[in-house]
């Protein structure tokens, strides 16, 4: 019997669809037969926005984007009632939306505190109390988009790495205080190949020298694809997970197995 990950009918919103993991998200639900509707901070009509609704309505499926910071409240709510108003539920919540906040703990200012902690922490929460009341209705389910970083982090990566850290614990009260009727887990990837992970790259003096160190230090001797992150959020969301709770899932190529960099 083969296995069949079925979203027909099934509504997903997912946060950050206009580039890399959170396009792939939207690409492979769809492909499941959901409808995506999806928020990123490029215009509506814009070129990133058209791109994530030709990935979902090439596979058949209904696409709904809205343009919206996920640290501006007004806008998240925005984002839910246009969901609502055309789809009238949502069945799965990917809270993906974040960036790259590299500071160092010495160096990092008030403001970019501030900011890190609205991006890539509250924004999450905020987005799924609103989404609360529509997954109840379904059984529905949410995960939290966290890194690597909340299991081991390098210098100067302060203060994202402290949020992410922080997402780890969002998962684990919103399964504990939300449950049964709504179902929380999280997903912690390492290296994606991604336009973040080519700017990092590119901030050595040798960014391919650099690259092909991180490839070495990775088991599998490859980085990771936002489409199997992709695929790693469909299964979640699915039945065949159903037991699968307030649990974060590093998805990083056994790079947290290396005991040394060398």
């Amino acid at each position: 019997m083969s296995l069949e990950l079925n979203f027909k009918g099934k509504v997903i919103l997912i946060t950050g669809v206009t580039s890399g993991i959170g396009a792939a998200i939207a690409a492979v639900f769809a492909r499941a037969g959901a409808s995506v509707a999806g928020c990123g901070r490029h215009a509506a009509g814009s070129f990133e926005s058209e791109q994530f609704i030709s990935s979902v309505t090439s596979q058949y499926a209904k696409a709904l984007y809205v343009q919206a910071d996920v640290t501006d409240n007004d806008q998240l709510k925005n984002l839910v009632d246009k969901t609502i108003e055309q789809f009238n539920r949502i069945d799965v919540l990917v809270s993906n939306a974040g960036a790259n906040i590299f500071a160092g703990a010495a160096d990092c200012t008030e403001e970019r505190w501030l900011y890190n902690a609205e991006l890539n922490l509250a924004s999450h929460w905020r987005l799924a109390t609103m989404c609360k009341p529509w997954l109840e209705k379904q059984n529905g389910v949410i995960i939290l988009m966290t890194s690597n970083h909340a299991y081991a982090t390098i210098p100067g990566c302060f203060p994202y790495n402290v949020t992410k850290t922080a997402l780890t614990g969002l998962v684990r009260s919103l399964s504990v205080e939300w449950g049964p009727a709504v179902r929380t887990v999280g997903i912690a990837p390492g290296f994606i190949e991604t336009k973040a992970s080519e700017e990092w790259f590119d901030s050595f003096s040798d960014a391919e020298a650099e690259r092909q160190r991180t490839i070495s230090l990775h088991p599998v001797k490859r980085l990771g694809t936002p489409a199997e992150v992709g695929a790693w959020c469909v299964f979640l969301a699915s039945d065949y997970a159903g037991f699968a709770s307030g649990t974060t899932y590093l998805l990083d190529g056994g790079r947290s197995a290396v005991m040394q960099d060398s």
